[in-house]
């Protein structure tokens, strides 16, 4: 007699699109993923975020990227390896709950779509600042206008917030291809009649000028501007390609991506010496103003502000299926799974751009406190995201193992040490910014704190929610 083995990963839930009668359209192309990953990873975080990073690490930043990026492509690599497994979950974040429970669902998903709401309102801000020099417009006005339009956007259709992702990050590829052509050749001693300027990596203090204990710092400053890539996972459920495709595409450009961040901040800190680079201010226009491109802080102005709609664009799309995704399992209203003509979750969208709204008008209400904590508060949740999400991987990979091998097309490298190492250095990342929080004198009031504040209200809501589902589900078995 032929015993049978049944796999323990329970099935995959709500369809990719959501639970029946609610799917949402499969309109996006392979094109579309290709560049939802690059947009996810380019972003202001790159052309402006960067100068801070350098200037508290010097030329050994560059290390900083390896260490953050070799983190983030494993994460990556998690994610693809579960998603090609166990395809047509939806959300990442549904990863979490197959590994870790309906708690690590419940609490992975609320903190990445609170974490997106913020990002929504922060890049919205950060656009309407750059169109202020160009447009006679307050910038709360200038906020309203991006929030209407690129909302429209995505209440159209997934296809159109594909197209506009595909060329919003096609304009990012182009301004990196462009910016290292330029770079490479004045670095290399081609145009900048000096010869070459690779020596500025160590002529001022040496290549490290503030020891590892900056570079491993610099970890938990980069890390954040090289989250996103996730968001093709999440977008994966709106595709017709092959998960599998899909997870293995997602991998290779991702690692395409950090080599052009990378090299890209390799040729700012050989063209521009690091002590002129300015806290806030691109390093990438700086570069470009020293090879004597004409315009280059306005050309720099355009791209970041392609890069900040790119990433609006893609925080009210990301936000909206989360919590289409939630209300799929009872865990936020039910009315987020209701679809538009175009099969959209249109609600969903209006809930998380008036959350923006929300947060932009705290902004100019109250910047140095509301706004400020909520930004802190998003600080940290990203790696303790990952986290839960390497957790997840490493206990249904040894599931599968015993159980049903033959999903396993797709592998994390060296397991289960590999997986270990990342999970290490998450925690890494956690107690770094603790202790430089606690170093600086102002613990209490940063993200760290913020972030935990974040987690704790979610893990108290997800508790209460499974306690109302037990003491609902006890009472109708009494009746």
């Amino acid at each position: 007699m032929n015993a049978t083995v049944e796999s323990p990963l329970p099935p995959a839930g709500p369809a990719a699109g959501g639970p029946p009668g609610h799917e949402l359209s499969r309109s996006l192309r392979s094109r579309h993923i290709q560049m939802i990953s690059i947009g996810g990873i380019i972003g202001a975080g790159l052309f402006v975020g960067s100068s801070a990073a350098i200037k508290a690490a010097g030329p050994a930043i560059l290390l900083s990227y390896l260490l953050a990026g070799a983190v983030v492509l494993m994460v990556m690599r998690m994610l693809s390896e579960m998603a090609a497994a166990t395809p047509g979950l939806g959300s990442f974040t549904e990863y979490v709950r197959l590994g870790l429970g309906d708690w690590g669902g419940f609490l992975s998903g609320w903190l990445y779509w609170y974490f997106w709401v913020v990002v929504v309102a922060i890049e919205a801000i950060a656009g309407a600042k750059i169109l202020s020099a160009w447009i006679a417009l307050p910038v709360w006005e200038i906020v309203a206008i991006l929030m209407v339009l690129l909302t429209a956007v995505n209440l159209m259709s997934s296809r159109s917030y594909g197209e506009f992702e595909f060329w919003f990050s096609s304009i990012k590829v182009a301004a990196i291809v462009v910016f290292i052509m330029i770079g490479g050749a004045y670095a290399l001693g081609l145009t900048s009649g000096i010869g070459s300027t690779f020596s500025n990596l160590y002529a001022y203090d040496g290549f490290m000028p503030f020891g590892w204990v900056a570079v491993l710092a610099g970890v938990t400053t980069v890390v954040f501007s090289l989250c996103g890539a996730e968001i093709a996972t999440i977008a994966a459920a709106e595709s017709n390609e092959s998960t599998r495709v899909i997870s293995r595409m997602t991998i290779t450009i991702v690692a395409r991506i950090l080599l052009f961040y990378v090299l890209s901040i390799l040729l700012v800190l050989a063209v521009v010496p690091w002590p002129e680079i300015v806290p806030g201010e691109s390093p990438f226009a700086a570069a470009l103003t020293r090879t004597h491109i004409p315009g280059a802080a306005t050309i720099m102005n355009l791209i970041v502000l392609t890069a900040v709609l790119s990433c609006l664009n893609s925080g009210v799309y990301v936000t909206s299926r989360v919590l289409f995704t939630l209300a799929a399992r009872g865990e936020a209203p039910q009315s987020m799974i209701a679809l538009s003509k175009r099969r959209v979750p249109a609600r969903a969208i209006l809930i998380g751009s008036s959350f923006g709204y929300l947060a932009v008008i705290l902004s100019i209400v109250s910047p140095e406190r509301v706004f400020a904590y909520l930004v802190n508060a998003s600080g940290a949740l990203m790696v303790v995201i990952y986290l839960l999400a390497c957790l997840a991987h490493l206990r249904l990979r040894k599931q599968m193992e015993r159980t049903s091998p033959e999903r396993l097309t797709i592998k994390v490298w060296l397991f289960p040490w590999l997986t270990y190492v990342t999970i290490a250095a998450m925690i890494g990342v956690l107690v770094a910014m603790t202790v430089t929080a606690v170093r600086s004198g102002d613990f209490f009031r940063s993200e760290v704190i913020a972030s935990g504040v974040a987690v704790l209200v979610a893990a108290m809501a997800g508790w209460a929610l499974r306690r109302r589902r037990r003491i609902t589900s006890g009472a109708a078995q009494v009746v």
